[in-house]
């Protein structure tokens, strides 16, 4: 190999490893988005109540919790699926399943809705 030869194997090497560097953090930042997306949705069920502990909650104040969860926990939440899983199903406190509760009394467990939702985006 000449000496010129080396020298583009060793760019062409080292613009893969950079390129390889900034794809975790891209995808991460596309599964905040779906993550944003889902608790905006939340918010947009302006007619439905989130059900936590018993007590029904405003769309508004749902995202505002669900937001302030998912900040705390966001070491363990890494995809959009993680949140669900580990933020948007059950209360961590005493195990109960969140639900949604729509305007005509229809009820779904959170965690399927927004599973629902996220295989729509």
């Amino acid at each position: 190999m000449t000496p010129k030869t080396i020298l583009q194997a060793v760019f062409l090497l080292a613009f893969f490893l950079a390129s390889a560097a900034t794809l975790p953090a891209q995808a991460a930042g596309d599964e905040k988005a779906k993550i944003e997306a889902l608790i905006s949705h939340i918010e947009g069920l302006e007619s439905a109540s989130f059900v936590r502990n018993g007590k029904d909650y405003s769309a508004a104040n749902a995202g505002k919790f669900l937001r302030a969860k998912w900040k705390r926990d966001d070491k363990e939440v890494k995809t959009a699926a993680d949140f669900i899983a580990k933020v948007a199903t059950e209360s961590g406190t005493t195990g109960k399943p969140y639900v949604i509760r729509f305007k005509d009394g229809k009820e779904t467990p959170c965690g399927e809705y927004l599973t629902g939702q996220l295989k729509k985006q």
